[in-house]
């Protein structure tokens, strides 16, 4: 499906932190688009982002689907395995797709919603922050291009779960559930799979609390290490991302806002929806996210009040 060249409409599936500082600013701000509306399980969160920013609250299966009919593109921020069914629905509908990561934390979820926005012939687009800042996308780009990369090591400890955290996503059912690996997973895949090529071989192993332990092969040779988590102590949080081989040293440069971030995404999306090319971080690169966090998983052992895998 090409979509002609038009202001296009866009509603909000999700209404959470995240959505309210990060995404619904975004399209409000965005020239491009009219923000049509925001849909959410609790009405009255999705009241206070649709009074914030001028437009309709949704709330309810037949509010989705109004929302649904009234759009051109659909955005999400919400738990990844609600949003999969509800990213195939909007697919049906005929709305492009701007889905949070991960796409889901389940394969077949992940893989019905990529089949779905294939049968439809619409653009999608996953926000992998990293993929879209505008320090980072270029930082990825330059190094993609350079070649010779021996190994990278990564780490991205939050500190979401730490006793002295005060951070808003603390409350997220599906983060304390899930953890760091499909958290900021999805973020560290997203740099090092463009550069060093796709994971061919994944080794997890458990840290303290949610924190894990990736090794991995790439395809083109090179390996690297990631260790993920979101339980940190506040004083030993950060990100850092090194790439080490025949160009040398290259380390990831911080990146700004989020709101730019996601508004690159968008861009990213109606120009693919516009050309009818796909792009590279869309839902087919959601998927193999989901594959090799799943494949990663199911080596580590049940966390504690978790049923053990079988």
């Amino acid at each position: 499906m090409t979509t002609p060249a038009k202001q296009l409409r866009i509603g909000l599936f999700g209404a959470g932190p995240w959505a309210e500082r990060t995404q619904a600013p975004a399209l409000a701000a965005h020239p491009g688009v009219e923000f049509a509306g925001v849909w959410a399980r609790r009405p009255e969160a999705a009241e206070v982002i649709a009074t914030a920013h001028g437009t309709a609250a949704y709330t309810g299966e037949d509010g989705a689907d109004e929302l649904l009919a009234s759009c051109d593109i659909a955005a999400f921020a919400l738990p990844p395995d609600i949003q999969a069914p509800l990213a195939a629905r909007a697919a049906a509908a005929g709305c492009h797709l701007l889905l949070d990561k991960p796409v889901a934390t389940d394969v077949a979820a992940a893989r019905a919603t990529a089949d779905a926005a294939e049968r439809a012939g619409v653009a999608s687009v996953v926000f992998c922050t990293l993929r879209f800042a505008a320090e980072t996308a270029a930082w990825i780009e330059d190094q993609a291009a350079a070649k010779g990369w021996y190994t990278a090591h990564a780490r991205w400890l939050g500190s979401l779960f730490a006793h002295d955290s005060d951070s808003p996503y603390a409350a997220s059912p599906w983060r304390r559930e899930k953890g760091g690996l499909w958290d900021v997973g999805p973020h560290v895949l997203s740099v090092l799979i463009p550069v060093l090529g796709d994971v061919t071989r994944v080794t997890a192993a458990p840290g303290p609390e949610d924190t894990v332990h990736l090794v991995l092969r790439h395809a083109s040779g090179a390996s690297s290490t990631a260790t993920l988590g979101l339980s940190a102590p506040v004083r030993a949080s950060g990100v850092s991302i090194d790439l080490v081989g025949e160009p040398g040293t290259a380390s990831l440069p911080d990146w700004g806002d989020a709101v730019g971030s996601f508004g690159a995404a968008l861009d990213a999306l109606v120009e693919s929806a516009r050309t009818g090319r796909p792009h590279s971080c869309d839902l087919a690169f959601g998927l193999r996210l989901t594959e090799i966090l799943a494949e990663a998983e199911a080596q580590l052992p049940a966390r504690e009040g978790e049923p053990r895998l079988p």
